[in-house]
């Protein structure tokens, strides 16, 4: 959907349209309107992922390299683009001291005009000293991160001499934040979440709140952890995302939320979800989804930021496997404005969700290979755009990978599994054409006609309503 496009503004056009329309040959020739391409994984090898936005129009990206020995960044115009873009290394771990062993979890911020790089580090040597892990920054002599000079601002200054690391910034209200994970003396865990004003960009104005403790079943899976925070305010609300139990696939968010006009630095402020919000998919062989960011897209959409493996099963630490990759998707939110993480959307290009111009409050979902129109959770409504022969589209379900979207000569349409024969070729294919009833949306033909609804239901039909052929894209 483009910016500016709202779907009352659609609903309205096709109130003026909606006629009974046979194919129009110039639909067929018509192209809706489609982004850069973005292919997840977006980054490979690249953990604790960081995508930050700048004014300056540039999407930036960080994240931890395999052999923790380095700082690194790179920036494109657009999220695809930061597939190919050049790496910049900004900074290496020294040859003795506390900063000579692992370097893990940068975090690019601009703040005071100053670029300044969080970061987390401990000493070489061996033994339970490498994990004596403490946050620390960098900072940039120059406008332009890239191409800057790069040197040690100073260790963060926790508020106990203990593990911590994870350390996002942010400003809410014209005061700007810390968050970080740390090792509290006296509580039995490995880290909790804490969160205060900052005074510069390594001292508090104040003293910090304990945010959050992991104490549920699902946070303590292998390991007591919070970590990774990441704040977003949308919808009157405030939420920090965090990650939590083992770095296996036990790894999973969890969400804190806050109404934006409270005083966050009242613990009764918070409220923590239940149960995890994004877990591992055996469906879409992503395992392990966290320490994620948030950032928008070109047009203005919210997006999801995290790693992720392409397996579960891994040999020794997970800590030293290196297929954490950088993985992007479309954020949503429920109808009480509740972030909708839904499962990691797999690899490949990024699905869509199509609503009917008509009924824009119901989605193009399935309930295992029949299809229809509703609601249902959002994994079941995301389609990928797959390219067919002829310039063509074949509609995939995240969920069931292996089926296509395919019509029947008496108009049905349902999953079906992939086949070689040329029958399921026609059947599976259509031509993605501006949409009948606004060329803003988009409309799908094949060779049976228009893919359209007909209340909850899906069909191919030659003759069709322009508004139920038309879906508004998100």
């Amino acid at each position: 959907m483009l910016p500016n496009l709202t779907r009352r503004s659609l609903i309205a056009a096709a109130g003026a349209v909606a006629t009974s329309v046979a194919l129009d040959a110039r639909s067929l020739t018509a192209a809706a309107t489609t982004s850069s391409e973005l292919i997840n994984p977006l980054v490979r090898q690249r953990a604790d992922a960081q995508v930050f936005r700048h004014s300056d129009g540039f999407y930036y990206l960080t994240g931890s390299v395999p052999e923790y020995d380095r700082l690194v960044l790179r920036r494109a115009r657009t999220l695809a683009g930061l597939t190919s873009a050049p790496e910049r290394v900004l900074w290496r771990h020294q040859a003795s001291g506390p900063l000579s062993g692992f370097l893990w979890a940068p975090e690019l911020h601009y703040i005071d005009n100053r670029w300044i790089m969080y970061f987390a580090a401990g000493p070489s040597g061996g033994g339970e000293d490498v994990f004596r892990i403490r946050t620390w920054a960098v900072v940039c002599d120059g406008p332009d991160p890239m191409a800057g000079k790069w040197s040690i601002l100073g260790q963060f200054q926790a508020p106990w001499d203990s593990f911590n690391l994870d350390s996002t910034s942010f400003v809410h209200r014209g005061t700007r934040y810390l968050c970080w994970a740390q090792r509290e003396p006296g509580i039995d865990t490995n880290s909790n979440l804490y969160l205060a004003p900052l005074a510069t960009p390594l001292t508090l104005a104040r003293k910090p709140l304990r945010l959050s403790v992991p104490t549920q079943e699902w946070e303590t899976r292998g390991f007591k952890v919070n970590e990774a925070p990441s704040f977003l305010s949308r919808n009157g609300r405030v939420f920090i995302s965090y990650s939590a139990s083992a770095t296996d696939e036990r790894y999973c968010l969890g969400l804190l939320s806050a109404m934006v006009d409270a005083d966050l630095m009242e613990e009764s402020s918070w409220t923590k979800s239940s149960v995890p919000v994004f877990t591992s998919s055996v469906e879409t062989g992503v395992y392990g989804p966290g320490h994620n960011s948030f950032t928008v897209d070109e047009n203005g959409r919210d997006m999801l930021i995290y790693h992720g493996r392409d397996y579960r099963a891994i040999t020794g630490d997970p800590l030293f496997d290196p297929n954490r990759h950088t993985r992007a998707q479309r954020l949503y939110y429920g109808p009480d404005g509740m972030p909708d993480f839904g499962i990691p959307v797999g690899n490949g290009v990024l699905p869509n969700r199509f609503s009917p111009l008509n009924d824009p409050s119901t989605y193009l979902r399935h309930d295992g290979v029949a299809m229809q129109i509703g609601h249902g959770p959002l994994a079941i409504s995301q389609f990928r755009q797959l390219k067919a022969p002829g310039g063509k589209v074949a509609l995939a379900p995240i969920t069931m990978p292996d089926h296509r979207l395919c019509w029947a000569p008496d108009g049905s349409v349902s999953l079906t599994r992939i086949d070689a024969s040329r029958t399921f070729a026609e059947r599976s294919s259509f031509r993605r054409v501006a949409g009948l009833a606004d060329s803003r949306a988009v409309s799908f033909v094949g060779a049976g006609g228009y893919l359209c609804h007909m209340g909850s239901k899906l069909a191919v039909a030659r003759g069709a309503d322009r508004a139920s052929a038309t879906f508004l894209s998100s």
